[in-house]
């Protein structure tokens, strides 16, 4: 049995799907204006390994993941650097993307882009208006007015958030303060605008997600839209809040059965953002780090408590990535490749295979520590415990075919279920190195061996002492001469 930590109902909930054996899905992506940093990162591994959970488990799962691409911070930057709007969002996005592959993120069965939505929307909005619940203002805004929902509130369980509640400033139309935007009325040469039933404007930015959830995900005549929707806790008031009301009042059900998300990335003991000018992009961390080992380290707090980023932390959690390839490279000695299918793992196609070769005395209670809503501390432990038992076994059975092929077939869960360990395992360990670094390095174990076979020893010697001064650690073995990055 699954359970999760509803942030509706706050606290934690068997997991039951609208419908057996298949699960939707949404999670809120970014606002594509700039480079993500290691906050989307977080969102987007914490959603990410909950996917890869359930798929592990048999469920059917339809994920969607937006993208903003309509808001002031966009219209702002495109006007300072005299840009087209679509320019701004393509490049972002495609840079986006780019670093959620680095970090193994998988691709969102459906990406859908606020633009591409105005008809949806529009017909939204149109319903809001209709049923009384929203109402035109002086300027051509049209809000949703809250004391119309008697359930608002119900998620977060906050009304008021005067800082945040509206992205339009010093609105004067409004009913009340807290009423928030369906549309923005046009407002001239440093405003874009979209044709609309209402005139020439565009959407606020809650009616996106609730518009796209619609289109793409929602049930009909169900009592919800979808199994789960998510996101960081940054977005549980207003936004969340904001697209649960407007959807119960345009639909007549609610959005979402379960709502999960995740705690905060802290730097220098402060919460990242833009105001504070501490956001760590994440193309900075992929030039200094593999995007698995940034992977690694973002996983390992549970989902829902802040992370409080350092990189002395990030080199320490390196050393249990470091420990799954150490098995992998000795698993994979003299042995047959693996039977499991990596293709397969990397686009979470049926997991059937792995789960029947590996040891159900590690499966089984990865499992359930996984399943305790997302229980990652239990899950490393259980992690660490088999990888010492495994090299224990090699180290008493260094030639068991079987013994090596259930290793394989654990860290192909591993692999499946947190996206850790998927490298080669020889490559793993040189990292950080240029090709052309690698090539003079393949060079000099040449020159080595050349000397070795004229025995001239004292200069084979001086090779492997000039390499090891360089941090590259040479290792003679049976196959031949590997080496590694210490």
């Amino acid at each position: 049995m699954i359970t999760l930590f509803d942030s509706a109902k706050k606290q934690k909930l068997p997991f039951i799907p609208i419908k057996e054996g298949e699960i939707r899905l949404y999670v809120c992506g970014p606002t594509v204006y700039d480079d993500a940093h290691l906050g989307h990162a977080r969102s987007s591994i914490v959603f990410d390994l909950w996917r890869r959970l359930f798929v592990f488990l048999g469920y059917k799962v339809t994920f969607v993941k937006n993208f903003t691409d309509i808001d002031d911070k966009i219209i702002k930057k495109a006007l300072d650097s005299r840009t087209d709007v679509s320019e701004i969002t393509a490049h972002y996005i495609d840079s986006y993307l780019r670093d959620m592959d680095s970090l193994g993120v998988l691709r969102a069965d459906i990406e859908p882009k606020a633009t591409e939505h105005l008809p949806q929307m529009c017909e939204m909005i149109e319903s809001l208006l209709h049923k009384g619940y929203a109402y035109k203002g002086e300027n051509s805004d049209i809000y949703l007015s809250i004391n119309k929902d008697s359930h608002y509130g119900s998620l977060s369980h906050r009304i008021e958030d005067s800082h945040t509640q509206s992205r339009i400033q010093n609105a004067q139309d409004k009913l009340e303060h807290n009423d928030f935007a369906l549309w923005k009325g046009y407002k001239g040469e440093n405003d874009i605008a979209y044709d609309s039933p209402f005139g020439k404007g565009r959407p606020g930015w809650h009616i996106e997600c609730s518009a796209m959830i619609e289109k793409h995900l929602a049930y009909q005549n169900e009592e919800f839209s979808i199994d789960i929707h998510a996101g960081g806790a940054d977005l549980l008031f207003p936004h969340h809040e904001n697209e649960a009301s407007q959807t119960r009042c345009a639909t007549g059900k609610e959005i979402a059965k379960y709502w999960l998300h995740n705690g905060f990335v802290n730097i220098n003991g402060e919460k990242m953002s833009k105001s504070l000018g501490n956001s760590f992009f994440i193309k900075d961390a992929l030039k200094s780090y593999d995007g698995e080992i940034l992977r690694n380290y973002l996983l390992g707090v549970h989902y829902r408590l802040a992370l409080n980023f350092n990189e002395e932390d990030l080199l320490q959690s390196k050393k249990r990535l470091d420990k799954i390839y150490r098995l992998k490279k000795r698993a994979q000695e003299n042995t047959p490749n693996p039977t499991h299918n990596t293709e397969s793992i990397h686009s979470l196609s049926s997991p059937q295979s792995l789960t029947q070769e590996a040891k159900k005395e590690f499966l089984n209670p990865l499992l359930e520590a996984l399943s305790d809503d997302y229980n990652i501390s239990k899950a490393l432990s259980i992690i660490e415990d088999m990888l010492s038992q495994s090299n224990e076994i090699l180290d008493k059975h260094p030639k068991d075919k079987k013994q090596k092929q259930l290793i394989m077939a654990n860290l192909a869960c591993v692999e499946f279920l947190l996206g850790l360990g998927g490298k080669d395992a020889h490559s793993y360990f040189q990292l950080g190195l240029s090709d052309e670094k690698k090539a003079l390095i393949e060079e000099q174990i040449n020159k080595r061996q050349e000397a070795k076979k004229a025995k001239d020893y004292v200069l084979a010697d001086s090779i492997r002492d000039e390499l090891k001064s360089q941090g590259i650690e040479i290792m003679d073995t049976p196959n031949g001469t590997t080496w590694e990055k210490i």
